[in-house]
């Protein structure tokens, strides 16, 4: 016989992977309001929902990833059983591609579509950086217009004033990626180098995150971060660095003015330019002084490089659009350093910058930065349909705007009320206790029976409601029944009046309203009357 104790299981480690988070019911409600908020703008500007799966074929995705530092390009992919490469999507904008592409010949064109959903990027997990995240996206597919792209910035800033973002705290940013592709190809970069184009185009994407200097880094030999980590650069030499970081030397570095005598002033009043001797010199901020700064850029280039004026002209467009709406008040700038990574960007591009000032992990102050962004895409659709396809698009980062949102004070994180508890007295009565909870259900009041062990007493009921954040429980036992009555246990003012130091006819009145008796034919009755005293907003649905 053997004396080797049996072996216990081995218990499954709970364990959440990295670059992923859980999310509480309170944190799901405040997404479901912001989706609900940004989709009324979006439906205002006339776009229709459409939804599009979770997984594309990998080669309908593409290679547009801003940073392709894994095996699989940045993508989660599997192979299917037929041996076809499937990939979960990174955006919702390569689907939208793929889904006009199939079905261009019954779109309305334009076709104008919004859609939300989780994407998926296999990145290295870091702060602020996640595998899953949300966003919700609205595209003009089938326009060429500059109006198009005006809208875009428009709705961009019409979205956050909705969702309670007051108008000197966010700024829509506009730029025009044939004024980067001008530069390019004059330091000769053209379509034939697009692998370091997309270096250069991803280096310069990080000057809010790493400044100047670690863009001048990335674009020569490379540059070392903290932790030792080294990022290979383009490999240009000086004179092509001098030239490329010439569009921030001379744009728009944004500033507070020294004196400010209305506190309303945004804090994108002044543009601060570099004289060439170490001195700054301030200027108000109009669509045309910063044209005046592109100037600077097309005297840099030495000669005319036609894509760099187009870009040109279509700023002025844009800008005249936003003049005759309205727009021109701060609410929306041109920002000739705005990049953005993706390489399939081929005209104007846009971000949201939130101008909230809040700290890092060490604690110094940083501004909250980009919540979305966007811009022309000519060449998605059409690698499909192999004709020109125009398109433009933007995009809201929930997620990273949920945040900015809570940080504001813009975002109720308190729980939502849970379902009324109907309580188990007698377990011989479950079946009128369901009748209660039916009862409720039915007159669109959100309830339960008490589910677990029938032996539990009122106590542990009690405390299980208070755990669902339930604002009354019903009671009924052998005298109620009798009666033909229930009873109604008000939980916000019974967890009131536990703690209750004020003053004698206050807390007799609470004490009249903490629990009442009523008639079975009155419960519905009886808890709606609960359900608004303390503003439960499903109270009537």
């Amino acid at each position: 016989m053997s004396d080797k104790k049996p072996k216990k299981p081995q218990k499954l480690r709970a364990r959440l992977p990295r670059g992923l988070v859980d999310r509480t019911p309170a944190e799901i409600a405040a997404t479901r309001q912001m989706v609900e908020t940004i989709r009324e703008v979006y439906e205002r500007y006339g776009f229709e929902p459409v939804e599009t799966p979770a997984m594309e074929y990998t080669d309908a995705l593409g290679k547009f990833l801003p940073d392709q530092d894994r095996p699989n390009e940045g993508v989660f992919s599997f192979q299917d059983d037929d041996e076809q490469w499937i990939s979960l999507r990174y955006d919702l904008t390569a689907p939208l591609a793929r889904y006009v592409a199939e079905n261009f010949d019954t779109l309305p064109k334009p076709y104008r579509s919004y859609r939300n959903g989780y994407v998926y990027r296999n990145e290295k997990p870091g702060p602020g950086r996640f595998r899953q995240f949300m966003q919700f996206d609205a595209d003009t597919v089938g326009s060429a217009s500059p109006a198009a792209d005006a809208e875009m910035c428009m709705m961009a800033a019409d979205t956050m004033e909705a969702l309670g973002i007051p108008a000197n705290q966010f700024v829509v940013r506009i730029n025009n990626r044939k004024l980067l592709d001008g530069i390019l190809s004059n330091v000769g970069l053209g379509d034939d180098e697009a692998g370091r184009k997309l270096t250069v185009l991803r280096a310069m994407d990080k000057f809010d995150k790493f400044g100047i200097e670690g863009v001048r880094l990335l674009l020569g030999a490379g540059r070392k971060d903290e932790s030792g980590d080294f990022t290979k650069g383009a490999g240009l030499d000086e004179a092509a660095i001098e030239l490329v970081l010439s569009i921030f030397n001379v744009s728009a570095v944004f500033t507070s003015p020294a004196t400010v005598g209305d506190k309303t002033a945004r804090p994108f009043d002044t543009l601060t330019f570099p004289s060439g001797d170490g001195s700054e010199w301030h200027r108000k901020v109009t669509f045309e002084s910063v044209f005046e700064t592109l100037d600077l850029v097309r005297k840099r280039l030495g000669a005319t490089v036609p894509i760099f004026e187009d870009g040109v002209q279509e700023l002025r467009q844009i800008a005249s659009l936003l003049v005759a709406s309205g727009y021109d008040d701060g609410r929306v700038q041109i920002d000739p350093s705005v990049v953005r990574g993706l390489e399939y960007y081929t005209g104007p591009v846009y971000e949201v910058e939130l101008l909230l000032d809040t700290k890092d992990e060490k604690g110094r102050p940083v501004r909250f930065g980009s919540v979305g962004g966007g811009g022309r895409y000519d060449g998605l659709v059409s690698r499909f349909r192999g004709e020109p396809v125009p398109a433009t698009g933007f995009s809201i980062g929930v997620s990273r705007l949920q945040a900015a949102l809570t940080l504001l004070g813009k975002i109720d994180t308190t729980p939502e009320f849970g379902p009324v508890v109907v309580v188990v007295m007698d377990r011989n009565e479950i079946a009128q206790y369901q009748k209660f909870v039916a009862t409720l259900r039915n007159a669109g009041i959100r309830a339960e029976l008490y589910l677990g062990n029938p032996k539990n007493n009122l106590g542990v009921q009690f405390k299980y409601a208070d755990r669902r954040n339930s604002p009354c429980v019903v009671i009924q036992g052998g005298d109620e029944k009798a009666k033909g009555e229930v009873q109604i246990k008000d939980l916000i003012i019974g967890a009131e009046l536990a703690g209750d130091t004020g003053n004698r006819d206050d807390y007799l009145q609470k004490q009249t309203q903490a629990q009442i008796a009523c008639k079975e034919s009155e419960l519905v009755e009886k808890v709606r009357e609960v359900l608004a005293r303390h503003n439960v907003p499903w109270a009537n649905e």
